[in-house]
């Protein structure tokens, strides 16, 4: 460990206790009464619970980080970087999930695109200013927020089908209905083609948090027309990550067998 690891010492900790919020806030609609995985409101877009399991992931790995803070590597990127934009992730991710589990789901909405803009930021300062160095770096800095990104991108369209969508239980899927969730849909494979194109080596975490979402969709919608659109953007959203992963190959024959998920590259969402 680092002699320094004293300097930023009040964010540091701040980060801990913002960790723990946001972690906790997930596990009270997992082990809470009111699961939203399970009893929120369904709509004809709403994935397979094993969906958000891509969450865990996230949360595990930003763990690492938290603890990676307190070297020399994480430091540079986390404290002098990212700052204090990631506490506040943190607590808007709370407020949000918050909201979610009560089915506030407008104000929901509003939250996921505050949450959205948030990752974006951090996304952005990641990918253009801090470049990888090492493997933690990629484990503990690129690959959570490249997975959150694409991961809050899936978050958005949910929460706003649920905003403004009918209710599956007891609505029929109209023209509209199908309309839009062709679009979503459309829209959440094409972003995942953008992060596969948006450099040579691509990213890929992103790609598979859309591709993972996108066959959950697919498993749990039994309209024909919903079901069978779904299998076809998760086929095509699978195509792109098999182009990221050829890229990252590449990259890492290129690096003599080193890690590389991601490269130097402007945001795909969010402002």
């Amino acid at each position: 460990m680092s002699s320094s690891w004293k300097d930023g010492l009040l964010l540091k900790i701040v980060n801990v206790v913002a960790y723990f919020l946001f972690l906790g806030s997930n596990i009270y609609t997992v082990a809470g009464p009111n699961d939203i995985y399970i009893y929120g409101k369904e709509t004809y877009i709403t994935p397979a619970p094993w969906a958000f399991a891509i969450w865990s992931l996230i949360h595990f790995l930003l763990l690492g980080t938290i603890i990676y803070q307190f070297f020399d590597g994480g430091k540079r990127v986390i404290i002098d970087g990212i700052s204090w934009r990631l506490p506040l992730l943190a607590v808007l991710n709370a407020v949000y999930v918050h909201l979610w589990a009560r089915h506030y789901h407008i104000v929901a909405f509003i939250f996921s695109l505050f949450v959205s803009s948030a990752v974006t930021h951090i996304y952005y300062i990641v990918k253009k200013y801090h470049e990888s160095q090492s493997t933690p770096d990629e484990l503990f800095i690129h690959l959570p927020f490249s997975l959150y990104h694409g991961w809050t991108t899936v978050l958005v369209v949910l929460t706003a089908f649920e905003a403004f969508g009918n209710n599956a239980n007891t609505e029929h899927a109209g023209v509209w209905t199908k309309v839009f969730v062709f679009l979503a849909l459309f829209f959440l494979e094409a972003t995942s083609a953008a992060y596969a194109f948006s450099s040579p080596e691509g990213d890929l975490p992103a790609s598979v948090a859309i591709a993972w979402s996108l066959w959950a969709i697919f498993a749990h919608q039994h309209n024909p027309f919903i079901h069978w659109s779904a299998l076809a953007f998760s086929i095509l959203a699978q195509v792109w990550v098999i182009k990221a992963l050829a890229g990252v190959y590449q990259k890492w024959r290129r690096n003599g067998g080193g890690i590389s998920l991601d490269e130097e590259r402007a945001p795909l969402i969010g402002s």
